[in-house]
């Protein structure tokens, strides 16, 4: 008789994410076996040929000999000094150094703030479709995730009506992700004006992911919170993953605004669960104020024969020709959500169809269902393939689309 199986944590059942989940792991079975494969799952710069600036790879190399230390819990000070003074530039109140805390990327710091701030039961309001992320650290901090709908007919933003009657006594944070990942939306200052005017009647947290905040398309412009929120308690994050394309060095950054006397045992939550993991990343802090003072690498990227945006025209154009999709043009960061419509919608599962299309096309995306919604019509890709690749997958799914089209007019007719 066998031994039992180690037992994991319940709540881990209700954790999603098919970023990097089952989808994935058959591609890389299917790589094994020889298969050559287009892998649009992942926002990932560098796996795309995409390099980290120059100048920020110099700033660790000439700051090597000094990073094998541990550092304060908060991060170098240096670099927290270039943190704030890039926020202060942005009107954000009361930047300082002492309100920045460095971690491994913004994903930890996103555990990391949902576990200085959640009791077991406490709600946090998140966008739907969400960077799942952010569902999976509310839960196993031991809260609830509340989603308001971001819905297509409204290019993807959320009604700030719905948001405020979906605050109730347990609420503690209304968490924007802005620009949107996985839409591309780029919210309004109007629209953002009002969702800070509910944390404030409701003495909310606003917890602002800002890690696209500098990639931006056309007439697409960027209003951080912070600024708005004045004395409302407002965590903004930051990093060098996609604007300045350094994912794997790890280096997110959260910045406290608002009213001191309103934040302080907030802060000093913070500051311990930083303590217990002692220090992020020391080498890639060395970049940051690189960063935040040097030369602008993104907005040529952005801007018309700049390859991002090339590659978001690419998909455009290509939903644009197809008889099965429809597209919220993406106005900023890395992604692009079209929708499956007309026969091909037809009786339609996002993750199966996903699965055919890693199956018999070589091409993987995530299902739109991944991200926290409630409909299956939906996929995301990321525009970070050269444009003509980009063509090149699109053709692919419209192959599988139309197998889809066929199959629903066969059971109609029958």
């Amino acid at each position: 008789m066998s031994p039992p199986s180690l037992k994991t944590r319940e709540r881990l059942s209700e954790v999603r994410y098919e970023i990097r989940g089952e989808l994935a792991r058959r591609a890389r079975e299917l790589e094994a076996g020889g298969r050559i494969l287009i892998k649009l799952n992942i926002g990932n710069p560098g796996a795309f040929g995409f390099r980290a600036p120059e100048h920020l790879q110099r700033a660790i190399a000439d700051g090597i000999a000094d990073t094998d230390p541990y550092t304060h819990q908060q991060g170098l000070p240096a670099a927290r000094e270039a943190i704030a003074a890039f926020h202060q530039t942005r009107g954000t109140p009361g930047a300082a150094p002492d309100r920045v805390f460095i971690g491994n990327g913004v994903s930890e710091l996103i555990d990391l703030s949902l576990r200085a701030l959640l009791n077991p039961g406490d709600e946090v309001l998140l966008p739907s479709p969400d960077y799942p992320l952010w569902s999976a650290a509310t839960i196993l901090n031991d809260g609830r995730p509340v989603y308001y709908r971001c819905k297509v007919a409204n290019d993807f933003l959320p009604d700030p009506d719905e948001i405020e009657a979906l605050v109730s006594s347990r609420t503690r944070a209304i968490v924007l992700i802005n620009p949107n990942n996985p839409t591309g939306a780029s919210y309004p200052r109007a629209l953002l004006e009002r969702i800070v005017a509910i944390a404030a009647k409701h003495d909310l947290l606003l917890m602002c992911d800002e890690i696209y905040d500098g990639i931006l398309y056309d007439d697409a412009t960027f209003e951080p919170v912070a600024p708005l929120a004045g004395d409302v308690p407002c965590l903004s994050f930051g990093g060098l993953s996609k604007v300045h394309r350094a994912c794997g060095w790890r280096v997110g950054w959260a910045v406290l605004s608002g009213d001191p006397a309103r934040s302080d045992a907030f802060h000093h939550a913070m500051d311990l669960l930083g303590a217990l993991r002692l220090c992020a990343n020391v080498p890639g802090q060395f970049a940051i104020d690189a960063a935040l003072r040097g030369v602008d690498t993104i907005t040529p990227l952005c801007r018309p024969g700049g390859r991002l945006h090339e590659a978001r025209r690419a998909v455009v154009e290509s939903v644009a020709a197809s008889r099965h999709l429809k597209l919220v043009a993406p106005d900023a960061a890395l992604y692009a959500f079209p929708g499956v419509t007309g026969d091909a919608a037809e009786g339609f599962d996002d993750h199966d169809f996903a699965l055919e299309l890693l199956e018999t096309e070589d091409v993987l995306i995530v299902p739109g269902s991944s991200f926290n919604v409630p409909y299956r019509n939906h996929f995301r890709v990321t525009l970070l393939p050269q444009p003509d690749a980009l063509r090149e997958v699109f053709s692919r799914i419209d192959r599988v689309l139309a197998r889809h089209a066929d199959r629903a007019a066969t059971r109609t007719a029958a």
